[in-house]
């Protein structure tokens, strides 16, 4: 889930709140009561859960490239 970060433009309070993206913003600030509480533009933050997302998708190592299928047979050697 997303985490954004809200500010009062009356007392000055700032917050960091968690929400899903359907939520509708919050605007009463919870310091002072007033509907003066609005989302900031800042640097975009969000929670991983769950396991394997990094092993399996972003994980480093050497990319395997595919070779092209030739249409003779490969000979075979006899030992």
């Amino acid at each position: 889930m997303p985490i954004y970060e809200y500010k009062c433009s009356s007392c000055g309070f700032t917050k960091d709140c968690i929400q899903k993206i359907s939520d509708a913003p919050l605007v009463v600030c919870p310091e002072c009561g007033k509907e003066t509480f609005s989302k900031q533009l800042s640097a975009p933050g969000f929670q991983l859960k769950g396991s394997g997302w990094y092993a399996t998708d972003f994980k480093g190592g050497t990319k395997t490239e595919s070779k092209p299928q030739s249409d003779s047979p490969k000979k075979e050697e006899a030992a």
